[in-house]
């Protein structure tokens, strides 16, 4: 039963702190996406990273929202890897 109980169990990651270097690197590369790139991306959601891929749909700069698919809304900041297809 415990077994059971253990297989059903959820695990969680802490978010990771970015260096001041990998940012920058992400703001440069932030930079340079446009509506209508394909990126994959790595960002933190409900205490556990996921990846997705897809085409940027919307850029909010004042959010600070990246938009996949017309259906993801990505905070900028929970963002830890972004890179275009």
């Amino acid at each position: 039963m415990q077994e059971a109980l253990r297989e059903k169990e959820i695990e969680y990651e802490e978010k990771k702190e970015l260096s001041e270097e990998t940012l920058a690197d992400l703001d440069n590369i932030l930079n340079r996406i446009g509506i209508g790139n394909i990126v994959k991306i790595k960002y933190y959601k409900n205490r556990r990273y996921i990846e997705i891929k897809g085409l940027v749909t919307k850029i909010d700069y004042i959010k600070k929202k990246i938009q996949i698919d017309n259906e993801s809304n990505i905070n900028i900041s929970d963002i830890i890897n972004i890179e275009t297809i």
